[in-house]
């Protein structure tokens, strides 16, 4: 979130982030709250979330650009990050469209963490670790809980609510090859970030997100081929950028293009 899933087959799926908030500029009053003494209290604010992880496998490479909100407070004299998601899209290396509902992005919500902060040369920097968070599938100790084998797991849950187990993939190969994939997701990232002179912060995203295939309308999109982040964390960035605390998905969205850079391609 970021907000990140792979789904096998022909496709790659989320990994990363967000939810809620509206102004651009305006956003003065809500940085100057976490002016404290605490270390990078100053950075305290909503920030719009983009990033982007690059997967690859043996059938497909695959950027997953994820957007949302990171929220960052200072409790207990901690800086404090929460990530929420709105929406989610797909870059790949062939002619094949999945998609995912903003209903399941936004299902993601990873626990707010600490945030470890450094800062060198003037210039405040921060670690966001993991938070592993289950999506389609309910994990009493998301961190430890192994993901099951078994697609009927009375765990499993329909976190996008549209009837189907778990998260619905929706995959088009040719207008006669389509259909659906559902899967359960344990979201693990984490992302290391900078801050600029823009009052940005920008950085890289490490992902470690595990899947479980749950069924498809089609055995062709069910596959045993492993997906991993492509080790060249420069093709997975990350780009925190303020905004007012009444920002939400709608605004967000809205405002993309002014926010971020364009859409990144597969170009390894």
């Amino acid at each position: 979130m970021s907000v990140r899933w792979i789904v096998s087959a022909f496709l790659a799926v989320v990994a990363a982030a967000a939810i809620a908030g509206c102004g651009g500029g305006d956003d003065a009053s809500d940085r100057s709250e976490g002016a404290t003494s605490t270390p990078g209290g100053h950075l305290a604010g909503r920030y719009a979330h983009y990033d982007v992880v690059a997967y690859e496998g043996e059938l497909l490479k695959t950027l997953i650009i994820s957007y949302g909100f990171t929220d960052l407070t200072v409790d207990d004299g901690e800086l404090v990050a929460k990530e929420s998601f709105c929406h989610a899209d797909q870059e790949t290396d062939q002619p094949i469209e999945t998609s995912i509902s903003d209903e399941a992005t936004q299902a993601i919500k990873p626990r707010k963490v600490a945030v470890e902060v450094s800062t060198k040369d003037g210039r405040t920097s921060f670690f966001r670790p993991e938070t592993p968070t289950g999506i389609g599938i309910d994990l009493e100790d998301p961190a430890n809980d192994v993901l099951p084998d078994d697609p009927n797991d009375p765990r499993i849950a329909d976190d996008d609510n549209d009837g189907n187990p778990g998260i619905t993939v929706r995959i088009k190969v040719t207008d006669t090859i389509q259909g659906e994939l559902y899967i359960a997701r344990r979201e693990r990232f984490a992302y290391d970030v900078a801050e600029q002179a823009d009052r940005s912060l920008t950085g890289t995203v490490e992902d470690h997100s595990e899947q479980l295939i749950l069924g498809a309308t089609d055995p062709i999109f069910i596959t045993k081929d492993t997906w991993k982040q492509v080790p060249d964390r420069a093709k997975s960035p990350i780009i925190l950028k303020p905004v007012a605390k009444n920002w939400d998905c709608t605004r967000l969205m809205a405002e993309r293009d002014n926010l971020f850079p364009p859409a990144p391609v597969v170009d390894w």
